[in-house]
């Protein structure tokens, strides 16, 4: 499982994004968790982020899925048209 950090701002998007696919090609397994349960403050380059890491396991041949979304990210990605692309994991 993969972890966001508190903050997730468009300052710190790319190198949050080069953590997640480093972490990606290291995590073994056919499926990809990512835990957003640590953010606190985040714009929409958190869904961004959360989106290209979703982009590239689909292309390692991994599924995605999000642990503890926070509700008003989950919120914007809803009212942005992407939840689904987000499903949630317990």
């Amino acid at each position: 499982m993969l972890v966001l950090p508190s903050e997730l701002t468009h300052r710190q998007a790319s190198a949050t994004l080069a953590m997640l696919l480093q972490g990606l090609r290291a995590v073994p397994g056919a499926q990809l968790v990512v835990d957003a349960a640590a953010l606190q403050v985040f714009d929409s380059s958190a869904l961004a982020v959360l989106l290209e890491c979703r982009r590239e396991a689909l292309a390692e041949r991994k599924t995605f899925a999000v642990r503890g979304l926070p509700d008003a990210l989950a919120g914007m990605a809803a009212l942005y048209g992407v939840a689904e692309l987000l499903p949630a994991v317990a």
